[in-house]
């Protein structure tokens, strides 16, 4: 095998094994269900005390906004990584409706709501978690 044959061998080898590392860099974490079940029961707890239910909202869109850029859903912000992950949800319209919620809290405070709006929240981001596989 001639010298150049060598050279053009290893230069082909280095630029596949470059693209290699950047491919396996840009695929989205494996995530650790046992993570996010934990921080999930965490949530569920703050569910006990009707004075706590806000912060559990705040608590679930914070959870799954972190499950988003953890699974490399890109946007500068939470909404823009929704809608990029619209496709993965089973239920939009009710995980759009919780975020909502989320950012009514965050804006106007700790607020009285209905039981039936804190479960349905509560539901469509436990749902859309499952959707991303963070939980089970």
């Amino acid at each position: 095998m001639s010298p150049e044959r060598i050279v053009a061998l290893v230069g082909l080898l280095i630029i596949v094994l470059t693209a290699l590392v950047i491919i396996a860099r840009r695929l989205p974490k494996r995530i650790k269900t046992s993570i996010y079940v934990r921080k999930w029961r965490d949530i569920q707890k703050l569910c006990g005390h009707k004075d706590d239910w806000s912060h559990a909202i705040v608590h679930a869109d914070m959870l799954l906004d972190e499950v988003l850029k953890k699974r490399k859903v890109v946007g500068k912000t939470m909404g823009e990584r929704m809608v990029n992950a619209q496709s993965r949800f089973s239920s939009n319209d009710s995980i759009w409706n919780a975020h909502k919620l989320a950012n009514m809290i965050r804006q106007e405070g700790t607020r009285t709501m209905k039981e039936t709006d804190v479960k349905n929240a509560l539901v469509a981001f436990r749902q859309a978690l499952r959707d991303l596989g963070a939980l089970s």
